[in-house]
């Protein structure tokens, strides 16, 4: 595990990783990747969400880093479906995202609508549906990845975490850390590095690997959707 504190950005953008960089990343690559961030030692981390198998995953956190996915995610070629409550603060990415391609569609909560997705046309859904998600009517298949954002811990995050491939935690109140700790199996010095998280900040883990990761928006993110924050 590796602590995600005073780090240093890459010096240029980059969405792509070199091959001899693969083995060092506690990320599940795949074949397609979305660059989250970088390491405590500046190397980048890549999160595989386009890939033939179910992909599900929940983040703990804030707005901003879904937004910043849902951005990445596209820019790969994904098409990105965003299930939502407040459409309002998803319709200027929307809009933004894909040169003029609708690339990112927005629905109300429960009416998304099958998406299609293949091999050739991957796709990402981003449930933004608040403190109590309901079930979803589009979930994750071959090529298409399901993110369940959750603003705080819920009642119903026991169940996304168990069933998730892989979870993301920002920062949360100590009784949150607690509880998330004991679910991920995290090691003590997780638990009690969570409740002090910074802002763009994040515990990627599943029961067997863990990693912190900063974010950092390039220009373009961070002019659409300013600085990194954890609360909306």
């Amino acid at each position: 595990m590796r602590m995600g504190y005073g780090l240093v950005g890459p010096r240029r953008e980059r969405h792509t990783v070199l091959t001899d960089e693969l083995d060092a990343l506690a990320l599940p690559v795949g074949d397609d990747g979305v660059v989250v961030g970088v390491d405590s030692e500046g190397r980048p981390a890549v999160l595989g969400v386009n890939r033939p198998t179910p992909y599900e995953v929940t983040l703990i956190g804030g707005l901003w880093t879904a937004q910043v996915l849902a951005l990445r995610a596209a820019a790969t070629g994904a098409r990105v479906a965003v299930e939502t409550g407040r459409g309002q603060v998803w319709s200027a990415l929307a809009q933004a995202a894909g040169g003029g391609q609708q690339c990112v569609t927005l629905h109300e909560v429960g009416r998304v609508p099958p998406q299609g997705a293949s091999a050739g046309s991957p796709v990402f859904v981003i449930r933004d549906c608040g403190m109590r998600p309901p079930r979803g009517r589009v979930v994750a298949g071959p090529w298409q990845s399901v993110l369940t954002l959750l603003p705080y811990l819920s009642p119903t995050a026991p169940r996304l975490l168990q069933q998730s491939s892989l979870v993301g935690v920002q920062r949360v109140s100590p009784d949150e850390a607690e509880q998330i700790g004991r679910l991920m199996s995290l090691p003590r010095s997780a638990v009690e590095s969570l409740p002090t998280l910074g802002d763009g900040v994040t515990l990627w883990c599943n029961q067997r690997d863990r990693q912190f990761v900063m974010t950092q928006g390039t220009e373009a993110e961070t002019g659409l959707l300013g600085a990194a924050r954890r609360i909306d």
